[in-house]
Parts: structure tokens; C-alpha cells; sequence
């Protein structure tokens, strides 16, 4: 879910492949049939929006008085109906936008003070201080409640902390652009200056929020506000610990490292803790144009490759250049020393990024701990399977990049429930987290799948010729080179998942992908297959984008032995469509106009009403919609069909690619909810215990503003949230946003 850059697709930073392993696809086996592809594509209409995107929040409430002969008979309350509001239309308007009864606040904007001493945010380019503000690209975030008295609580809902995800920054150069007075600047070297507010916008916030007089509103000087960045110090935990590939100069016993970084999708543990996940990282670190010879060619050269550090490779932002400090030279991952082991340079310290990492929210005094037991590559989210006493816990993960595999960690201890309950939750951590078994899926074009383990006595792993593991901490490091090894299916990136409460299914957005075809060419390039099945044009405007531009939802349900299955089934929930795409080759879910989207990607269950929420976010549709969130109540694996799509391949031939189509939706199953302003992305979502106030960030709204009009705010793409009256200046910010229902019911209901 990185900052999208919406044209052209070929410099998301999301959407980069360096998986150009031969690992055998789907379309290899499945059988060839005799036929012509033929792609329709329908056109979508916009209809008119209610906007109650303001600044109020409508207080609900009053007595009820006894009537005064009471009726014998007292008739149960109505049935709550899930997903009985009206559908959201598409909208290109710069507002959030919310069903009938419903209000949505803005409660927490970048550059918000977190402390009593930090000023009010300016918005114009002059803030410093950002350690103590409010991140950039507010993204996957969690709600701890606090009960009256400032202790945890399981159980509160008027007060909490949310953990919040500071993804990146808005650039389209090097310079984040709208931190800065001028637009910053794009030649190296960077100024220090600069570089210091940018590096301070990553990271995580935890900040508390609370329902005050009918209004939520976060508390800018409580004792629980955090801020953790790129140069906040982390252990590292796991078999990973003392490794000699995590030897750096900042730590010579590799116990430790510098920040976290790219955060994006996160998770709530069963103890208590969250945990987030580092995304794609590889881009912040630059690399010598000589550094192969430098290394003597060994094989840290193909892990780099592998990892999207290839020789010469530029930095994102440049903060290699802010000078001789220490801080600037980590971002310099070549060999530089003269050392065998790495311990006078920064030749390792992208083997420091990658991974989930673990936060306890009540107590700012505990580091961050990096979990290295669940390998090291693009992470989204991670979610728990479904927790059962007395079995080993699971955790779900995927690796958003292009081509990229999907995980599951097992975790050695069986779940004993009174941890739950135990104050110290990154100790619980070390429990559960520390020692297991790592995963990865392979897909099989039937509809079932299994999980390969990724150790060192992998007989696959132990031959394979791309790379040399010298032992178990080297095969979680490089988790992807172990992903080659034991030929595990490429997906169509996989980012957030989320396990359905109701019968523990998991469920995957897998965004999109541009390298599908059914003519592959080159390394990068895939053929469709079972669970990766659609390869189509759709156009944008007079532009066409090809491959899987729409992306998709997939669902696996476990085998009888749960956590510690080894197979599973699959299908695929929902295809991303337009409505009036071709239903025999694109919109295969049959998507109405209330339904359609593209690019799924944030995805969350609510533990209180079992709705299913998905956010986009998408650059295929934008000229029809900004993104949205749309509300849905899954089946289960298996409750569609069977369908089989054929494409041309070379000369008079066909592709045939089974997959498994999920039960069509229906208006009562499946309806959007809120569309967000211009260029933003929706992602990141949860709710306190009762379900009745829900937390959504806006991610980078007017992302696509020309850095050259910088000085002239009526040429900003979007100018949400100030629009809208929220805050100084007229630049956009990222924000958390808090949704309540008119009559103090749930959400969704």
C-alpha cells in the first residue's frame, strides 16, 4: 500500500517485480482448448453523492420514559439487519462520503501535536518537530481501549489508544513535498534539514483518543502518546538474533537496529499487543554502482537482487546525502569497510527491514521488537487464525510485491488463554512469536493448496542452486529466496489479510497485478492460473491497462487440523470489476453499479457485527471514482462455481485456466459505504468492542499535485481535510477519521 503514484502503473512502488524465478505456473499443466478470447468492457456512470463528511458529530441519545399502565406484553426488539443502509454512489468529489445517517469527523491529521509543548500544526511548509506530531500515510492501525481509570480494557469503548501506521510520505521525486515550505529539494545532496522531518514522519503514533460531551476527539498531551520512527531504536527478537547477516556498525551483535519502516497493514494479538507490518522498505536504501566486486560477488549480491537492491540502485528519497552523521550514512547499503563481518559499515542493514513487528500500545518504555521467526520480505498485515486452547496459534501474511508469495507462521507453543491476561504482553510475545514454523502456499489449479515449510532441512532448500543457506536464521531472512527454492505460487500481490470470525476462513486482497498475459514473455512475466486467473484489457479513458488491473479477493479454508494444517481449499471470493465489464471474462462476481471497485486492498473483519470491510486502492477506476470501502456478509469457500476462461496464446492456440468463482453477491451482501476525496487510498480500519464508532484513515489525498504548484493551493488536487474545516492551511494531510451512526447504532447496521 505504498503512495501510488496513479501514471503511469510502472513506478508504483508496490507494483515492482523481483521475482524472476522459474517457478512452475499453473498454465504449464492446464489443459488447451481450441477458442478465441474475445474482452468486452461496458462503460460506468457516476451518480450523484450524499456528502456528511463534516466537522460534526451528532450526539445520540435520551430517556425513555415508563408508560404508566405497562404492557403485559413487552414485544422483542426488532432483528438487527446488517448492511441495511443505502449504497454510496461513485463519486469524484474532494469529500468523504457516508451513507444516509451516518456522520464521519475528522480526529487525527499528520502534523497533529502529541505533546503539550508541540505547537499547533501550520500547514505550510514551516513545522519542524515532527517526532512529536502525527505521521504521513496514516495506514493499518488498532484500537486498545482504556477503561476510566487509564488501564487496559478489553471492554471500553469511549476510551482508547489507536496504534497508527505511518506508512511514507507524498514525492514524486525525492523531496515530500508538502512538508516543505518551498516543495523541498530534488538534487543530491539533500539538506539535513529536510531529511530529518521526512525520516521522522515514518514509523508508527500511538495516541489516545476518547468520546467526550457525544464527540470523539484525540488528547494531545496524554501520558500514552508515542511516536516511534525510521531512527527509533528496536530489538530484534527470533532465531534471527546475533545472525551474522544483521552485523552492522550501529550493532556489532546484531541484536538491534534503527527504526521501523513502510509500515503498513497491522494486527491485534491475542494478548494484547499490535503488531504491523513493514512493507517495501528495499526502495529507502541506496546501493553502489561497484558494490558486486566490492562484496566479491558472493552471494549477499543475489539476496540484494532478489530483495529489489540490484547494483547501482537509487534511493527513494535520498537521505543517504544529509551528511557524515550516522543517521544518513545507514540509508548506504554498500561495502564500504574494510571488515570480514560488516561491523565498520551498512553493507546489512536492509536485513534489518522487513519484518512484523511486535508494539506493546500501554507502555511507551518497551522498544519495539522486530519478529524475525516470521521471515523477512514485503509484509502486510498479519492476522491470527482462529484461536483455539491448547493448539498452536497461526499467523497469515503476504508479500505485497508483484509475483510475491503468501505466508503462515505456526507458532511452537500451544495457546494457553490466562496469557491473555498477563500485564508484560511483548514477554507473551517472545512465547508465541519466537519459535515456530514458517510457511509458504503453493496452489494447486483444483482448488486445494498446501503449506511448504521453510527450514533448513527442506530438502529443496538445502539443494537449491540460486542461493546458499547457511542456516535457519539465512532461510528467514531471505524468505523469498526461499520461496524460489520450494516453488511456491506467484501471486497477484498479495497484501492485507483477515480471518473471518464466523467460521475462520482467510481471506487476501490481492490488489493487481500488470504482468499477467496469457503470451509471457521476459522473467517478470506470468500466465494466468487458477488463483491468479484474469489477464484482460481495461481502459482508462483512451489509455488501456492490461493484466490484472482489478485485482482480486481470495479464500482459503484450512484443513480439519486447523493452525497446524498442511493443506487447504481455495476459491476466489470477489473479482474487481467494473459493473459493466464482460461477465464471462472480467466482472465474474457479476458486479453491480453499487458494488463495482477495483484494487482491493485494506480488509478487515469486525469482531462485532462479522461484516467483512474492504478498502482500495486503486489507480485503474480513478477516472470514474475516487477509492472507497465497501461493506460485505462472505459465504464460505465453495458456495459458487466452477468457471473456465480461455485465451489466445501463439498461432491458433488456447489457454484453458480453471477457477473457482465465489456466490454471486447480492444488494443485501455486498454494498459500498464510503467513497474518500481525490487521489486518496482507504485503507486501515477498526472499531471499538461495541461496533458503534469506526476508525478509517485517509491516506495521501491530492497525491497526483504537480510538486511545481506547490505555491498555488487552487492547483492542489485536493485540499481535504481543511476543505472541509479542519485545520490551517490548505494542504492535504493524511487523517484518521471516526464514522458514527445518527442513532447510536452499529456500524453497518
Amino acid at each position: 500500500m505504498n503512495s501510488k503514484d496513479r501514471v503511469p502503473a510502472s513506478i508504483d512502488p508496490d507494483d515492482i517485480g523481483y521475482n524472476d524465478t522459474p517457478n512452475e505456473h499453473f498454465s504449464a499443466v492446464l489443459e488447451q482448448r481450441i477458442s478465441r478470447r474475445n474482452l468486452l468492457r461496458g462503460g460506468a456512470a457516476g451518480a450523484a453523492t450524499v456528502v456528511l463528511g463534516s466537522m460534526g458529530l451528532t450526539a445520540c441519545g435520551g430517556d425513555i420514559n415508563s408508560p404508566a399502565v405497562p404492557d403485559p406484553v413487552v414485544p422483542p426488539p426488532p432483528a438487527e439487519k446488517l448492511l441495511s443502509f443505502s449504497a454510496v454512489p461513485k463519486s469524484l468529489a474532494d469529500l468523504v462520503t457516508v451513507p444516509a445517517g451516518y456522520t464521519a469527523t475528522v480526529l487525527y491529521a499528520l502534523g497533529d501535536p502529541l505533546t503539550a509543548t508541540a505547537t499547533a500544526f501550520k500547514n505550510d511548509g514551516s513545522d519542524a518537530d515532527f517526532e512529536n506530531r502525527a505521521g504521513d500515510h496514516h495506514d493499518g492501525m488498532e484500537f486498545f481501549g482504556l477503561s476510566a481509570d487509564g488501564k487496559a480494557s478489553t471492554s471500553a469503548v469511549e476510551r482508547g489508544i489507536l496504534a497508527v501506521n505511518h506508512e511514507a510520505t507524498t514525492n514524486q521525486q525525492l523531496s515530500s513535498f508538502f512538508i516543505h515550505a518551498n516543495g523541498g529539494s530534488n538534487t543530491l545532496p539533500r539538506p539535513a534539514a529536510e531529511i530529518d522531518r521526512e525520516t521522522a514522519l515514518h514509523g508508527l503514533s500511538m495516541v489516545e483518543v476518547r468520546k467526550t460531551g457525544g464527540k470523539w476527539e484525540y488528547v494531545k498531551d496524554s501520558a500514552f502518546n508515542r511516536r516511534v520512527t525510521c531512527l527509533t531504536e528496536c530489538e530484534i527478537s527470533g532465531p534471527a538474533r546475533g545472525n551474522a547477516l544483521l552485523v552492522t556498525k550501529y550493532s556489532k551483535d546484531a541484536s538491534k537496529t534503527r527504526g521501523t519502516l513502510n509500515n503498513c497493514g497491522t494486527g491485534k494479538t491475542p494478548w494484547g499487543s499490535f503488531v504491523s507490518g513493514e512493507e517495501n522498505w528495499s526502495g529507502y536504501f541506496v546501493r553502489g554502482a561497484a558494490d558486486n566486486a566490492a562484496r566479491g560477488n558472493d552471494k549477499s549480491v543475489a539476496a540484494l537482487n532478489r530483495y529489489g537492491r540490484s547494483q547501482g540502485a537509487a534511493s527513494r528519497h535520498g537521505w543517504e546525502s544529509g551528511g557524515a552523521d550516522d543517521k544518513y550514512a545507514r540509508w548506504n547499503n554498500s561495502k564500504l569497510g574494510a571488515s570480514v563481518d560488516g561491523s565498520d559499515d551498512y553493507r546489512n542493514e536492509m536485513n534489518g527491514m522487513g519484518y512484523i513487528v511486535e508494539a506493546d500500545p500501554y507502555n511507551k518504555a518497551k522498544a519495539v521488537k522486530k519478529r524475525t521467526a516470521l521471515g523477512r520480505y514485503a509484509h502486510e498485515s498479519a492476522a491470527f487464525g482462529k484461536v483455539v486452547a491448547g493448539q498452536p496459534l497461526a499467523v497469515y501474511m503476504g508479500d505485497d510485491s508483484r509475483n510475491e508469495y503468501i505466508y503462515k507462521f505456526v507458532s511452537t507453543q500451544a495457546w494457553n488463554p490466562g496469557d491473555a491476561a498477563l500485564a508484560d504482553v511483548l514477554a507473551v510475545g517472545d512465547k508465541y512469536l519466537d519459535s515456530g514454523k514458517l510457511y509458504v502456499a503453493k496452489f494447486g489449479a483444483d482448488g486445494s493448496g498446501s503449506w511448504i515449510e521453510l527450514s533448513i532441512t527442506n530438502p529443496l532448500i538445502a539443494a537449491y542452486t540460486g542461493y546458499k543457506f547457511a542456516d535457519q536464521a539465512d532461510v528467514l531472512i531471505n524468505a523469498r529466496l526461499a520461496g524460489d527454492a520450494v516453488g511456491a505460487t506467484k501471486m497477484d500481490r498479495p497484501e492485507w489479510c483477515s480471518v473471518n470470525p464466523a467460521n475462520g476462513e482467510v481471506y487476501f486482497s490481492l490488489t493487481n497485478n500488470s504482468n499477467r498475459t496469457p503470451t509471457p514473455s521476459g522473467s517478470s512475466a506470468l500466465a494466468p492460473d487458477g488463483p491468479n486467473p484474469r489477464a484482460y484489457t481495461d481502459m482508462k479513458g483512451t489509455t488501456a491497462q492490461s493484466g490484472n488491473p482489478n485485482g482480486h479477493i481470495l479464500r482459503i479454508k484450512e484443513a480439519l487440523a486447523g493452525s497446524t494444517a498442511l493443506s487447504f481449499s481455495w476459491d476466489v471470493y470477489l473479482f474487481g470489476a467494473e459493473s459493466g465489464a464482460d461477465a464471462g471474462k472480467v466482472n465474474l462476481s457479476s458486479l453491480t453499479a453499487d458494488q463495482d471497485f477495483s484494487s482491493p486492498d485494506g480488509l478487515a473483519f469486525s469482531p462485532s457485527t462479522g461484516i467483512c470491510w474492504i478498502q482500495t486502492d486503486d489507480g485503474a477506476y480513478t477516472d470514474v471514482t475516487n477509492c472507497m470501502m465497501l461493506a460485505a456478509l462472505p459465504g464460505q469457500v465453495g458456495d459458487g462455481k466452477k468457471v473456465t476462461l480461455t485465451y489466445p496464446t501463439t498461432g491458433t492456440g488456447t489457454l484453458a485456466v480453471d477457477t473457482f468463482v465465489g456466490k454471486t453477491p447480492t444488494a443485501d451482501t455486498l454494498k459500498r459505504f464510503l467513497v474518500g476525496p481525490v487521489d486518496c487510498e482507504l485503507t486501515g480500519i477498526c472499531e471499538t468492542p461495541d461496533g458503534k464508532a469506526l476508525f478509517v484513515n485517509i491516506q495521501h489525498p491530492g497525491e497526483t499535485t504537480s510538486q511545481a504548484n506547490i505555491a498555488d493551493p487552487s492547483k492542489y488536487t485536493s485540499q481535504w481535510p481543511s476543505s472541509i474545516g479542519y485545520g490551517a492551511g490548505k494542504r492535504p494531510r493524511s487523517a484518521t477519521i471516526v464514522i458514527t451512526k445518527n442513532d447510536g447504532g452499529r456500524i453497518g447496521s
